[in-house]
């Protein structure tokens, strides 16, 4: 029996271009009021599954359904029903944000009457009254992802995809997106979700599909993929580059070994607890390194990510298909 509250729902998704395969045998399912993560590093096929969910490019094989309509046989009405937010902002630097939504309005043909009043609602509703009549041309990252969003969701639709929204924001512009997003799917709304950040999708995804080099490696609510990982880390932190170029040293035959040299952090996979993370700190001082401080703490999902992948996750954009 199919779930009447599934709203974003593929079986099988496959798209290649020529020997390149950017998805393969892709299935997921996100309901209402869900956010869906979908995890990748760069080249996974992230922005390709989303191209195909919201008819940008064809399916080659498997199938795919928003709110019950075939993404393939009835594309007109999916379009009608969704809002896609890519990742560069889609909207008209020379217009103000209240023009911009017009512009949308028009497109998904909602009568005036409603327009002026649905975009009354957006301009409250993401707090963009103080520069709503500025050119967009003027607004910084965190305006303009707003304006972003809130164009996606002109016409109130069943389901949004949102492909890497904060990317190169600010802190405090990406804990408003986040806001947003919450707010979207307590109303209701079933949210595909693609980041690189993995702190991102901790915060705001209810489910996460991992895949790498377009296929599924991994899927689960975040807590069923921390534990999958089986394992605690022990992080470390040391003072200066000098200590880190030893510690890796002294560390580089241990698998699952994990060197941040912006944050000078090594991140360790510990499978025997305590001792084992005393018996590594005893090496560590016996080499001479300097250890500013450490913790042994329950697996991240960046460290899931390096599990799965065997690479760890960088803010940084998928390369387009």
């Amino acid at each position: 029996m199919s779930d009447s509250n599934a709203m974003i729902v593929t079986n099988g998704l496959t798209k290649h271009f020529g020997d390149v395969v950017a998805a393969e045998d892709v299935t997921l399912s996100a309901r209402r009021g869900e956010v869906l993560g979908l995890l990748g590093p760069n080249g996974a096929g992230k922005t390709t599954v989303v191209k195909m969910l919201t008819t940008l490019i064809p399916i080659d094989r498997g199938n795919a359904t928003v709110a019950g309509f075939d993404v393939d046989r009835n594309p007109e009405q999916v379009r009608r029903l969704i809002g896609l937010a890519g990742q560069a902002a889609a909207v008209d630097e020379k217009l103000t944000a209240r023009e911009n939504l017009e512009l949308f309005a028009r497109l998904y043909k909602l009568p005036r009457q409603r327009r002026h009043a649905r975009i009354d609602e957006l301009v409250e509703r993401f707090d963009m009254g103080t520069f709503a009549d500025r050119a967009a041309s003027t607004y910084s990252g965190g305006q303009r992802r707003r304006l972003d969003i809130a164009a996606a969701l002109v016409a109130d639709p069943l389901a949004l995809f949102l492909d890497e929204p904060t990317t190169g924001l600010d802190p405090r512009s990406r804990a408003e997106v986040w806001n947003s997003v919450r707010e979207l799917a307590a109303a209701g709304t079933a949210i595909l979700l693609t980041t690189q950040y993995l702190d991102e999708a901790d915060q705001l995804a209810d489910q996460i599909l991992v895949i790498d080099q377009g296929r599924t490696v991994a899927a689960g609510t975040p807590e069923q993929l921390k534990a999958e990982v089986g394992r605690d880390v022990l992080e470390i932190h040391v003072p200066d580059d000098t200590d880190l170029a030893l510690a890796q040293n002294l560390l580089a035959s241990v698998a699952g070994v994990l060197i941040d040299p912006d944050r000078r952090q090594v991140d360790l996979p510990i499978t025997s607890g305590a001792a084992q993370s005393l018996d590594v700190l005893r090496q560590l001082d016996d080499t001479g390194v300097t250890i500013d401080d450490f913790q042994l703490r329950r697996p991240t999902l960046d460290d899931v990510f390096l599990a799965l992948t065997g690479s760890p996750t960088t803010p940084t954009e998928e390369v387009r298909r």
